[in-house]
């Protein structure tokens, strides 16, 4: 394609104008030269609605900036039209045509040159050719001042009064004192382009916002996370620049051809099946590639420099391109991208700064390439008959659960939405320092949990029950064998794993993807049961698989904890869910031991949440139809707005607790002893309150994480078992003791590690 040449794209309705090697540039804001040239591109072009510039990247000005030029180029064809304005009649009066060369070089220029380099700089010209005629008028014959004033009101006036109508003037009309022709800041203020490197296929908006201050700055790998809050926008503005946003043109170049050679391996069904092993062969092939492009074009790459590249060449072939950089912030929860495609930003939910509108557009293209990918790796329909995918995705930066719709149900096409799992497993500890629970809530929840209750994990969406359920996981003493049973793998089950638990995962049929390969959810909990003693865990209870899960529970009562998510924002929504909704007989609900409620609460202004369990509720057995008329819903904990903590019920703290007692009544040590009980799960309290302590003391809130929190729970109970053996009971002091000179011990460990 030639340099300046362009073709309209009537399906994006799109001017796409060839601008590699141009001596130029390409950028409408910097070159007067390549201004004109696009403005003369849609005075061809009168139906485009955008406009895109190509070099080794892509310049996309979008409808409002595109329509700031149409304008312009609206007013050239109006003033064209108008030519009798340069006529020798509107230059001069008949008797004198002295100005009229002078004047028509000043106006030739204005209209065939500067009004399409420099559309403000002609107003300002045209402005001040009025004042310097007016100033000649001051004591000027007769016959001069019927001139000047002719010269005015019939070319100068009207060619201001066109430009004047055009909304570029508009903006910057108050802002022209001492304007200097040539000089392009205003036009920098106005055009900012959406950038897209040729070997990618998203676009990101490079300049921060306007009127955007920077409340917030952190570094995601090598990519750079800049937080903005706006004069009236209540969303904050999430800014990311990685590193293939930052590249030298010779990068671009090289970037370009090998993704061009890439495209040419398209990888089989047998390598999407497993990612890593495609990602590897990806990597290693593109570096030799990169290499090999660089020597070629004699282009020195340092060896960092070679391996930056290969990791960006093998994300936008192998990998899911800029997903994989925002989910590489820990900080990201949720990832929104909606219908249709192309005509808007990439939206987030921040940890720290909540809902958040990014710089990056993904495209149609970029769509079409996820939703294929979605369907390949997780072998589930994304089409018109089955318009819903829930899968799951594993990057080298995090996982995420992804739900993915299209055409029947979403009549824009294609849109997604990706919850960003934690890299680590949540622990008690670390909700106890984000303040969703306290540390007598963390203590109950750890007797309940040895003591191998059952439990309903319940909640909107949102609320973080898969979380607290992950972190109830982590409670759980290594020796007990643990399954779960998910349609979509959010559990954090490699990482629990890799702590050494003896975990079986289990990925059943998606009540909305119906995949005949996979086993339903009731039949892969009944088969949970032919899997050996283990503690059973449902990722979400959604539908039939209820009954099956409520066997369980009254199987494996008294043996190993049952635990499971559902929504419900109360314990008789819960009980409103399993029975009338899913069908569950009354008798067996009572099965239910224990009913968590947690929930994401607004502030008063309406603009920050937080997530808080709301309630730690025990089900008593002694009723018949109705739990809530009959007082069966025994609150032990209940939050509390006015001090924003979870706070202690008379029936808990008395003792009149029949779950515990239950629990109790079976341990010789506890057994009608209920002083006993409260001083072990104080003594849990006070091991949650320390490790907080000691990460707060240290700054190292690593100590809260799965990898030591693990370690500690099992450090307490073996002390606990020692201390039992070695004085014949469950002194709490010096079990406490000697498992906080053991605490302190490995955190010193572990600054010393830090500090070496």
């Amino acid at each position: 394609m030639v340099v300046c040449n362009y073709e309209y794209d009537n399906e994006n309705n799109t001017v796409k104008v060839n601008c590699l090697n141009c001596i130029y540039g390409a950028s409408i804001e910097d070159f007067p030269i390549c201004m004109a040239r696009t403005i003369d591109k849609l005075v061809e072009s009168k139906n485009a609605g955008r406009v895109v510039l190509t070099q080794t990247r892509e310049f996309e000005y979008d409808m409002y900036q595109t329509h700031l030029l149409k304008q312009i180029a609206n007013t050239i064809m109006h003033l064209v039209k108008q030519q009798r304005i340069l006529s020798v009649a509107n230059l001069s009066i008949p008797e004198c045509n002295t100005c009229v060369p002078q004047r028509n070089e000043i106006l030739h220029k204005l209209l065939t040159i500067d009004i399409r380099e420099d559309p403000i700089g002609a107003y300002v010209k045209t402005i001040r050719e009025i004042r310097h005629t007016h100033e000649k008028m001051k004591g000027a014959p007769d016959k001069c001042l019927r001139c000047y004033k002719n010269y005015i009101s019939n070319v100068l006036e009207p060619i201001k009064s066109t430009l004047e109508s055009t909304e570029l003037i508009n903006r910057v009309k108050s802002r022209l004192v001492g304007y200097l022709e040539g000089n392009r800041s205003l036009y920098r203020e106005i055009f900012h382009p959406m950038i897209k490197p040729n070997f990618m296929l998203t676009r990101y908006m490079l300049n921060p916002p306007k009127k955007g201050k920077k409340i917030d700055r952190y570094m995601v790998g090598s990519s750079e996370v800049q937080i903005f809050k706006v004069e009236d926008k209540v969303q904050k503005i999430y800014h990311i620049i990685p590193p293939e946003f930052k590249l030298g043109e010779d990068e671009y170049t090289i970037l370009d051809a090998a993704r061009r050679y890439m495209a040419a391996h398209k990888p089989t069904r047998t390598e999407f099946a497993d990612p890593q092993r495609m990602r590897d062969i990806f990597t290693d092939i593109g570096r030799d590639l990169i290499s090999e492009l660089a020597d070629h074009a004699n282009i020195t790459l340092p060896t960092k420099t070679l391996n930056t590249l290969s990791d960006i060449l093998t994300r936008y072939t192998a990998g899911y391109g800029i997903l994989e950089v925002i989910l590489g912030d820990e900080a990201v929860q949720d990832v929104y991208l909606n219908a249709p495609m192309g005509d808007a930003p990439i939206y987030l939910y921040h940890g720290g700064h909540e809902e958040c509108i990014t710089n990056i557009i993904p495209t149609r293209e970029d769509a079409n390439a996820w939703a294929t990918r979605f369907r390949i790796e997780s072998g589930r329909p994304l089409d018109q008959a089955n318009p819903v995918l829930d899968t799951e995705i594993v990057l080298p930066s995090g996982r995420a659960r992804v739900a993915a719709i299209t055409r029947s149900l979403s009549p824009d096409g294609l849109s997604f939405v990706l919850r960003r799992h934690r890299d680590k497993p949540w622990t008690y500890p670390l909700f106890i320092n984000y303040k969703m629970m306290t540390s007598l809530s963390a203590g109950l929840m750890s007797f309940l949990i040895d003591g191998s209750r059952t439990m309903m994990f319940a909640g909107t969406r949102s609320a973080g029950k898969s979380s607290i359920l992950g972190a109830t996981l982590t409670e759980l003493m290594k020796k007990v064998r643990i399954i779960t049973v998910e349609d979509t793998l959010e559990l954090p089950v490699k990482a629990l794993k890799d702590l050494g638990y003896d975990i079986q995962s289990l990925k059943s049929r998606s009540i909305i993807t119906h995949v005949e390969s996979e086993l339903s959810a009731d039949e892969a909990i009944r088969t949970s049961l032919r899997l050996g003693d283990s503690a059973l865990i449902v990722g979400e209870v959604r539908s039939v698989e209820a009954r099956a899960l409520y066997e369980s529970m009254r199987i494996g009562a008294l043996a190993n904890i049952v635990a499971g998510t559902i929504h419900g924002d109360s314990p008789y929504g819960v009980f409103d869910r399993v029975v009338n909704d899913l069908g569950v007989p009354p008798t067996s609900f009572k099965a239910t031991d224990i009913i968590v409620i947690v929930n994401r609460l607004k502030s008063a202004d309406g603009l920050r949440t937080y997530r808080r369990i709301m309630e730690i509720t025990e089900v008593t057995k002694d009723w018949d139809e109705n739990p809530q008329k009959e007082k069966a819903f025994q609150p032990l904990m209940k939050y509390d707005s006015k001090t924003d903590r979870l706070e202690p019920t008379d029936r808990f703290l008395n003792g009149e607790s029949l779950i515990l007692n239950e629990i109790a009544d079976r341990v010789k040590d506890w057994k009608n002893n209920w002083d006993s009980v409260w001083e072990n799960i104080q003594l849990r309290t006070k091991v949650k309150e320390a490790l907080l302590n000691y990460a707060k003391v240290s700054k190292d809130f690593g100590i809260l994480e799965a990898e030591f929190t693990t370690e500690a729970n099992s450090r307490f109970h073996l002390i606990s078992q020692d201390v039992k053996e070695q004085y014949g009971s469950l002194d709490t002091d010096r079990i406490f003791e000697r498992w906080d000179a053991w605490t302190k011990q490995k955190v010193k460990d572990r600054q010393r590690l830090m500090k070496g």
